[in-house]
């Protein structure tokens, strides 16, 4: 069975730029930027990812995986919805699904 961890937390961003002063003036959050559309606060325990766009609304709790495609079965077998296959991203490769509730979760291998 594969090791997967809870460490992140991707939330959207109709205004990316409003968004990241926000976070940085309320909370001190300093942010890297990945692109035009993607910033987030590294090097705590759990790390936060701002993506432009407006879907999905709420926050999406990301999980780490030392074995992305055993994760990916796993959660197959579990009847976990797969949104997204397996993709490659700047820093990894990753999947998203929906958990029976409806929540979008993702599960991510960085590089």
């Amino acid at each position: 069975m594969p090791k997967i961890t809870p460490n992140y937390v991707e939330m959207k961003a109709s205004d990316l730029p409003a968004s990241k002063t926000f976070y940085e003036k309320a909370f001190g959050f300093a942010f890297t930027d990945y692109g035009p559309d993607y910033a987030a606060v590294e090097g705590g325990p759990v790390q936060i990812g701002i993506a432009a766009g407006s879907e999905p609304v709420a926050p999406m709790p990301t999980f780490e995986s030392d074995d992305l495609e055993a994760s990916l079965a796993q959660v197959k077998a579990a009847n976990g919805e797969i949104i997204k296959e397996i993709f490659t991203y700047p820093g990894g490769r990753r999947f998203e699904c929906l958990d029976p509730a409806g929540n979008r979760l993702a599960v991510y291998k960085p590089d």
